[in-house]
């Protein structure tokens, strides 16, 4: 399924290059909490990361399942670049102060200083989509995806554009290969359930 959605992306940014869709206010997106967990110096990003998803997994209970999922946030928020680390609190007050053309000015140079940090591309695509500019959010959640496509925020983000084009089919694809990542995902469970009787026309 992962290659699938890797092909159908770059179709849906060719369609939606140019296109802003009027009419409803967007949808809430995923995004991490604003007190996240400290994260120690020196530590193996990759294996913590593949330990705390299969924990995600397997999590027993919402409670446990949210204390992972504000571990992977905050090593998914290491930059390791103090530039880096300064333009994304800026970013913040931004969003904040709602001035979201100076918050996509800063992580333009975000990503441009770190190419490789994923959060700074998906704040991006969160901050397009506040915007409406499908096209660009898409783009930039294909960056995220393409570096981790465990991503459950920027599976969230995707599913949520596409519902709001209407593509049902392919969110409710998108909200299932989410739900195989973080089971207990808030929010999405419900999404699922509701699109599973609009497109299949029965409950799961």
């Amino acid at each position: 399924m992962r290659s699938r959605f890797r092909t159908c992306l770059p179709g849906l940014l060719l369609a939606l290059a140019f296109a802003t869709p009027a009419g409803a206010a967007p949808r809430q997106w995923v995004e991490p909490p604003k007190k996240l967990p400290h994260v120690q110096q020196g530590v193996d990003h990759t294996k913590n990361l593949n330990f705390l998803f299969g924990a995600l997994k397997a999590a027993p209970d919402d409670e446990t399942a949210k204390a992972i999922e504000n571990r992977i946030w905050a090593l998914w928020m290491v930059s390791r670049s103090d530039t880096a680390n300064l333009l994304m609190t800026r970013v913040r007050k931004a969003v904040e102060d709602k001035d979201l053309d100076l918050a996509i000015t800063l992580l333009d140079a975000v990503v441009k200083i770190r190419p490789d940090y994923v959060e700074a591309w998906n704040r991006r695509a969160t901050i397009y989509y506040m915007k409406r500019d499908y096209g660009r959010a898409l783009a930039d959640l294909h960056q995220v995806l393409k570096r981790e496509p465990r991503h459950f925020g920027a599976l969230s983000g995707l599913g949520l554009i596409l519902q709001d084009i209407g593509d049902d089919k392919q969110a409710l694809e998108v909200y299932r290969r989410t739900l195989n990542i973080y089971p207990r995902i808030e929010r999405i469970p419900n999404l699922v359930k509701e699109l599973t009787i609009k497109v299949e026309g029965r409950d799961i």
